[in-house]
């Protein structure tokens, strides 16, 4: 080979892109969430998925009762109670779904059959589903389908797989659909009406069931389904806060679990500035959304929510087949490993895995291909900008916290700092620091359990829950912070690390201090002469 030839490659080598050979120190900004079930919810499973990157492990209230979920939820914190880094658990309330009743195998492969052209009934208090005078009749698992559907309007199953359009109705007790796009329908599909205002309540009676269920049981996170209105979630957050009496681990820290709002419905599009600022969180539940909506606004849809969560520092996930094929197959399909990275290049805090942890082959390979996706991505987020997206409207009374989260932000960058830490006791701060997206990690400490669990679903955060040294002096506390982020490789000396904390350390009130680490510099952070032992 000749020396030329070896100098190109080796001159490609060097130009290489780091995205390319990337070896990443720090942890990925975007976290992961993982629906647990019966292909996960092992301990040594539960373990794994740990080990690969999740940060928040989900449970459907969709799939099994609450005696199945006591039993995986005690396995899962059978592993978190060994487990050193802040791992929090979502709890999903299924919400008003609507399904077709019982159908019966009238067809020798299952269900029955519908095709093009065909007239079918829903019938009010239809038991099982039969053909009577030649036509198939159903029923379904809601009564407003019966008065709130008007003819001309869409009636979806199984996804939109079926697709039906109404031609008729006798208010109250049928409704009659001609067979649009056809196929088997079999017991219990879910029934979309993307065009009707069903007058139907937000949260069931099995969902109050499983609201008292997360309290009795400490979930770090509550989501609520097809959310159309703020009103709806405020209906939720009026009950937790009823419920919620047990004071938690450490003085101060909220005792009503958060609500993340599921954004699944055309209707909350229109309503979502309101539903933003009722919520402590967004899912981009695009399964749903998908069929109520044209597919093709979908990934429209998905950008302008995951920009109005930005503009109000609100944490969004993006969630549903974002690695499908990984249900059955070990890679993923690269429009999969696409979708994931794309979701990374908007912003969002965390992307969700939910039936390929759930009931997939390779639940850890899954995590780990994930967690590979994101690091690289965000490799190449860091290389295309200098500066992150700014929050533009920072309400400066009484969230003192966003003011100071903005002028961090400006220092960070100015001094090309290599990360941030914030004694943040309930998780405020480090919530308007994560929506700042300082593209550095941002270290929280706190010395509540509960709040370092609900920090885990912020982007780019990473929660460490400790007691105060001695007398909670911030000197301790930012050589503390040195060795920390000299043990996980991220500094060398000289680099500049940004402080942010009150004294004492441990107890709620505004951080309003503000100092400069430099990593070997004695006389930097909090160990000037004026952080005495008064502290």
């Amino acid at each position: 080979m000749s020396t030329l030839h070896n100098d190109a490659r080796t001159n490609a080598h060097a130009d290489a892109p780091a995205w390319l050979n990337i070896e990443q120190t720090r942890p990925p900004h975007a976290k992961i969430v993982a629906t647990l079930g019966p292909a996960s919810d092992s301990v040594e499973m539960i373990a794994k998925l740990v080990e690969c990157g999740v940060s928040v492990f989900r449970l459907n209230f969709s799939h099994g009762d609450l005696e199945a979920q006591s039993e995986r939820l005690k396995r899962v914190r059978q592993v978190l109670d060994h487990t050193p880094r802040a791992v929090a658990i979502l709890g999903d309330l299924q919400g008003p779904k609507m399904r077709v009743g019982k159908v019966p195998d009238i067809d020798p492969d299952g269900g029955m059959i519908l095709n093009p052209g065909d007239d079918i009934l829903f019938r009010n208090g239809q038991g099982d589903a039969e053909i009577l005078d030649g036509v198939p009749t159903f029923g379904a698992t809601f009564d407003r389908l019966y008065h709130d559907v008007d003819p001309g309007q869409r009636v979806l199953i199984n996804d939109g797989a079926i697709r039906m359009l109404v031609v008729d109705r006798a208010d109250g007790q049928w409704l009659r659909c001609r067979v649009i796009v056809g196929g088997r329908i079999t017991s219990s599909k879910g029934i979309n009406l993307p065009e009707s205002d069903l007058k139907m309540p937000a949260i069931t009676e099995r969902d109050w069931a499983c609201v008292d269920w997360a309290v009795e049981n400490k979930l770090d996170y509550l989501a609520l389904s097809f959310v159309r209105s703020a009103e709806e979630i405020l209906e939720l957050r009026d009950r937790l806060e009823q419920i919620c009496d047990d004071v938690p681990d450490k003085p101060g820290i909220p005792a009503r679990i958060p609500v993340i709002s599921k954004i699944e419905k055309p209707q909350a599009l229109t309503n979502l500035s309101g539903i933003i600022d009722a919520s402590d969180a967004i899912m981009v539940a695009r399964g749903d959304l998908g069929v109520e909506m044209d597919v093709a606004t979908v990934p429209v849809a998905q950008k302008y929510i995951l920009a109005a969560c930005a503009e109000k520092a609100k944490p969004c996930i993006v969630a549903t087949q974002m690695l499908e094929t990984m249900i059955e197959n070990a890679t993923p399909t690269r429009a999969e490993a696409s979708d994931v990275a794309n979701a990374v290049f908007d912003g969002a805090d965390a992307v969700m895995l939910s039936g390929e942890t759930a009931v997939g082959k390779h639940p850890d390979i899954v995590v780990d291909t994930m967690r590979r996706i994101i690091q690289t991505t965000e490799a190449r987020v860091d290389e295309l900008s200098d500066r992150g997206h700014v929050p533009s409207r920072l309400e400066e009374f009484p969230h003192r916290s966003a003011a100071l989260a903005h002028g961090t932000w400006h220092i960070a960058d100015e001094l090309g700092a290599k990360c941030v830490a914030v004694w943040s006791q309930i998780g405020g701060m480090a919530r308007y620091l994560s929506q700042h997206n300082f593209r550095i990690p941002i270290y929280a400490y706190t010395s509540s359990r509960v709040a370092a669990r609900r920090m885990a679903l912020y982007g780019g955060v990473t929660p460490v829950c400790l007691e105060p040294e001695g007398k909670g002096r911030l000197r301790d506390w930012t050589n503390t912070v040195e060795a920390r982020v000299r043990a996980d490789g991220i500094v060398k000396d000289g680099d500049a690390v940004v402080l942010i904390a009150g004294k004492p350390l441990g107890e709620v009130r505004a951080q309003s201090t503000l100092a400069i680490l430099r990593i070997g510099d004695q006389d930097s952070g909090f160990r000037s002469a004026a952080d005495t032992d008064d502290d």
